[in-house]
């Protein structure tokens, strides 16, 4: 097989991949958005139903009135966008759900706003990153040589 053959196919096998990422170069954001926001609901419901301190079934309820609300609107933006979202949270969120459901009393209550907390934080660095170079994604696109 010649070299401009296989030059040819292997551009024809990365185009459609690089048409995409020019399409939506946030799409990941959005994605990891999506993921975390179902996550936050579903770790809401669940220190609702788990934890024994007031303060903190509130907080549940907060991150449960809160992220559905966000929820909704990002599913709103990603669907203008042609962006798929994920229908459920991510493997790694599932597996904090986990193992906070085996917790109980002031152990989960430690656990979940800890988790909460550090989750909030990345989640901030991750919105203000995208606030930052947001479309710009491109710049990096491995596509665009």
């Amino acid at each position: 097989m010649s070299k401009m053959c296989v030059a040819v196919i292997a551009v024809s096998l990365t185009l459609p991949a690089c048409l995409l990422a020019a399409e939506n170069p946030d799409a990941t954001f959005y994605k990891r958005a999506a993921e975390g926001g179902m996550a936050e609901v579903e770790l809401g419901k669940l220190a609702q139903d788990k934890s024994p301190t007031s303060s903190v079934k509130e907080f549940g309820g907060m991150m449960i009135t809160d992220h559905s609300a966000a929820n909704d609107k990002l599913k709103a933006i990603a669907e203008r966008k042609n962006i798929k979202l994920p229908t459920s949270p991510s493997v790694s969120q599932m597996a904090t759900k986990t193992k906070l459901e085996v917790l109980s009393g002031t152990t989960f209550d430690k656990s979940y706003i800890k988790g909460m907390v550090k989750d909030h934080q990345e989640d901030i660095k991750e919105f203000q990153t995208e606030a930052s170079l947001g479309q710009r994604g491109l710049e990096k696109n491995p596509c665009d040589r």
